[in-house]
């Protein structure tokens, strides 16, 4: 089931693939990495890693020969640190950056199916995103330029794009909680260009009361609205509305034709109010201060 989040490094490009580590701690605290290799349209390989804190992001950029990407066992290996479906270890002194440690992961919760469900056979698709797992405990701590961060107790989630470029006006958010009412969703809007014409199209799981709710276009869900303060999509008698409160952005590169030229701007603890409708019933309604969301166009 992991295995079918590496595609590979070899072909020309252009070309993008990466995947976004996130974990939460129970005292708020949160830290995000995307390990990421790219080919240009001059078939030049090259690799990255980003790093995103509450308060800043990092940018690393590597030679293709410090990647190492592994189908059994899914894990990623960049300069000195590794990342993988059973945890990552940090090794990282360089760019004003000092980050070390290691955190171990539980299970991971993978979808049933595909989220990009029959769209993932559209040869023509800018971007694939795919959902490694939508919520595992975390064990273990790091420290971030002297800073302790402490995640045992936390939460993690584990998601992966590629392509050749994000599109140019997107919407996406996740968001993933633990008590007695404990959840995970996440939510992706887009306008789709295709080699003739386009579209604009969404996903989105919700994993709530112990079943997941498949909420996607080619399921007929409706995008009713969507703009930098939030979304709202209708399937049948499913509504998810997502409203953004508060945010703090920082800067991130995003792929353009394989090169990580665009900067896009992501909330790693964005506050976010969502709201989940089955006809006239609201089965929950969670307002979350580590909500990560995105907005482009």
């Amino acid at each position: 089931m992991i295995m079918g989040f590496f595609h590979g490094t070899e072909g020309t490009g252009p070309y993008f693939e990466g995947w976004y580590f996130k974990h939460q701690s129970p005292g708020g605290q949160a830290l995000a990495l995307i390990p990421a290799f790219h080919i240009d349209g001059e078939g030049r390989h090259t690799a990255s890693l980003q790093v995103i804190s509450k308060d800043r992001a990092w940018w690393l950029e590597y030679p293709a020969s410090q990647l190492q990407v592994s189908r059994r066992p899914f894990q990623v290996r960049i300069g000195q640190s590794c990342f993988g479906e059973e945890g990552i270890s940090l090794q990282i002194q360089r760019d004003g950056l000092s980050l070390r440690g290691a955190l171990r992961y539980g299970p991971l919760t993978a979808l049933r199916s595909d989220i990009m469900g029959p769209f993932r056979f559209f040869a023509g698709m800018q971007c694939a995103h795919g959902v490694i797992s939508m919520g595992h405990s975390l064990s273990g701590a790091l420290e971030l330029n002297g800073e302790p961060l402490e995640f045992s107790g936390g939460i993690g989630y584990i998601e992966t794009d590629r392509g050749r470029s994000f599109p140019q006006r997107y919407l996406w958010t996740q968001c993933v909680w633990e008590g007695a009412e404990r959840g995970s969703l996440i939510l992706a809007a887009a306008t789709i260009p295709l080699p003739v014409g386009g579209f604009t199209g969404c996903i989105c799981s919700v994993l709530y009361g112990g079943r997941e709710y498949r909420l996607a276009t080619y399921r007929r869900a409706k995008i009713e609205r969507w703009s930098s303060s939030g979304a709202a999509i209708r399937q049948g008698k499913y509504r998810l509305e997502a409203e953004l409160l508060s945010e703090r952005r920082q800067a991130l590169r995003a792929p353009a034709e394989g090169r990580m030229e665009r900067t896009i701007h992501e909330s790693l603890q964005a506050e976010v109010r969502y709201r989940f409708w089955r006809g006239r019933e609201l089965l929950f309604q969670r307002t979350d201060p580590n909500a990560s969301f995105e907005y482009s166009s």
